[in-house]
C-alpha cells in the first residue's frame, strides 16, 4: 500500500513558477513509476509528466515538454514537478500518481493506465 500526498499548490501569475511535492508512505516507493495527471474543471484528467524508478527515464506530455520538470527522491520518498513559464491554461488539481509500469506512446500520444495509486490532489491556480 502506498499512500501520496501532494504539496506545493497554489496561486501564481502567468509567467511564473511553482515546484509541487508528492510525499509517499509506504517502502515500496522506490519500486513504482511516479507521475503527475492533472484535472482542470469540465475536463476530463490528463497526463502530465511520469519518471522511471531509476530516475533516468522521463515522459512528458507535448503540453509539459520544456516547461515542467519531474524529478525524483527515493531516499525522501517524493517525486517533484517543477512547472516553469506557466500559463492560464494550466490551471487544474494536479494530482500525484504511482503505476507498475510506465506510460505506453499511443497514436494519440502518451497514455498512462496502469496508475494504481493516487494523492488526493493539490490546486495549482493560474492568474492572466
Amino acid at each position: 500500500q502506498v499512500q501520496l500526498v501532494e504539496s506545493g499548490g497554489g496561486l501564481v501569475q502567468a509567467g511564473g513558477s511553482l515546484r509541487l511535492s508528492c510525499a509517499a508512505s509506504g517502502r515500496t516507493f522506490s519500486s513504482y513509476i511516479m507521475g503527475w495527471f492533472r484535472q482542470a474543471p469540465g475536463k476530463e484528467r490528463e497526463f502530465v509528466a511520469a519518471i522511471t524508478v531509476s530516475g533516468y527515464t522521463t515522459y512528458y506530455a507535448d503540453r509539459a515538454k520544456g516547461r515542467f520538470t519531474i524529478s525524483r527522491d527515493n531516499a525522501k520518498n517524493t517525486v517533484f514537478l517543477q512547472m516553469n513559464s506557466l500559463k492560464p491554461e494550466d490551471t487544474a488539481v494536479y494530482y500525484c500518481a504511482a503505476a507498475p509500469r510506465p506510460p505506453i506512446l499511443t497514436v494519440h500520444g502518451l497514455r498512462w493506465d496502469e496508475v494504481v495509486y493516487w494523492g488526493q490532489g493539490t490546486q495549482v491556480t493560474v492568474s492572466s
